[in-house]
């Protein structure tokens, strides 16, 4: 599906990440897998460090820290607010929806939209299409985009696959209308794949049982149980190959311009050699997508754009506009992506959640 948008901008961003690190190279015993072999993987794959928060810490508290961080230095006024839109895989409840909760937190008008959606790492695209779409209606001027996250709470320790990659974080993103050219955006799903990224258990489907929370050894020599994060990598990768180059063509075609002309590609950071291979897939510059996020701070979910964001050009955006193609892809499998003007923003940070 194929949107346009118009008069509608990003005006500032923020990103939140526990102060809590972790390193690969502490974590390699908790592997069945000889040293030098995660050592091998280290080196290919990108992995270092991450960002972990403690058990009890939800999205919502790096959400909340970061709002209130803005709102205490006057860059985000609260009765200035029409809506929240809350993107995450890891909900505080079932029921009511986060949006909701963040909106009592902060004491916003009851007239505040809030809306939130179950999307994993192509969610900063799709969260900015539906706030774009609510900039459409009158009376709508400012919305706030959050994108959170504690995904290493959903892994296995003992899942080579999945815990090293993982990172925890939250970004907000403030949307406003604003006098500027046209924002292009292509969405594509595919649910005959959903199972190739997924948490089996915890929902009405399979509910958690004390069955569903044992640790088994699978095929490939990690530990995990039906309530763990569970990825096939060789399918994601596959996918991201095949389906990533084309849906960029389309979408720098249907904004009449050429991958020259895009000075960044901001996407989804699964890992660094998947990033490496797609550059090279689409004939653009390694150095025009950036590929650090993982190995500094995990693959956050759908914060994983706007963490690559403000790492690779901070304070730069505060003064510069740039032509940036934003992309993300994973779970559901989703695919989207976005080209549009970033810059200058009031505001390009990122800061710590104290636990």
């Amino acid at each position: 599906m194929k949107f346009v948008f118009q008069d509608v901008a990003l005006q500032g961003l923020l990103v939140v990440v526990p102060e809590h690190e972790s390193r690969f190279e502490d974590e390699m015993e908790n592997y069945d897998f000889p040293i030098k072999n995660s050592q091998k993987l280290q080196r290919v794959m990108g992995f270092d460090r991450h960002r972990v928060v403690k058990s009890d810490t939800c999205a919502s508290d790096l959400a909340y820290h970061g709002l209130q961080t803005l709102i205490q230095r006057g860059q985000l006024r609260p009765e200035e607010i029409d809506g929240l839109v809350f993107v995450s895989e890891t909900p505080d409840y079932f029921m009511p929806p986060t949006s909701n909760v963040l909106q009592g937190k902060l004491q916003l008008d009851e007239d505040t939209w809030c809306i939130d959606i179950n999307q994993g790492c192509a969610g900063f695209v799709v969260g900015l299409m539906q706030c774009f779409m609510m900039l459409q209606q009158d009376g709508v001027e400012q919305v706030v985009l959050i994108n959170a996250d504690t995904l290493t709470r959903t892994c296995s320790p003992q899942d080579r696959n999945a815990y090293p990659l993982m990172g925890d974080a939250a970004s907000i993103a403030l949307v406003t209308r604003a006098d500027r050219g046209p924002v292009h955006a292509h969405l594509k799903m595919d649910g005959t794949q959903h199972q190739a990224i997924m948490i089996p258990a915890g929902g009405f489907r399979l509910p958690k049982t004390a069955d569903t929370a044992k640790p088994v050894k699978t095929d490939d020599n990690n530990v995990r149980s039906l309530d763990d994060y569970h990825m096939d990598g060789i399918a994601v990768f596959n996918f991201a190959q095949t389906r990533i180059p084309p849906l960029i063509d389309e979408l720098l075609a249907s904004a009449g311009t050429t991958k020259e002309a895009v000075d960044w590609y901001m996407f989804h950071q699964p890992n660094r050699f998947m990033l490496e291979k797609l550059a090279d897939q689409m004939g653009v510059p390694r150095d025009k997508m950036p590929n650090q996020v993982v190995e500094r701070y995990g693959n956050n979910s759908s914060a994983t754009v706007p963490t690559a964001m403000v790492d690779t050009l901070a304070s730069r955006l505060t003064t510069e506009p740039f032509t940036m193609c934003l992309c993300g892809f994973g779970v559901g499998l989703t695919w989207a992506a976005m080209l549009l003007e970033v810059g200058p923003l009031a505001f390009c940070e990122m800061i710590d959640f104290v636990e």
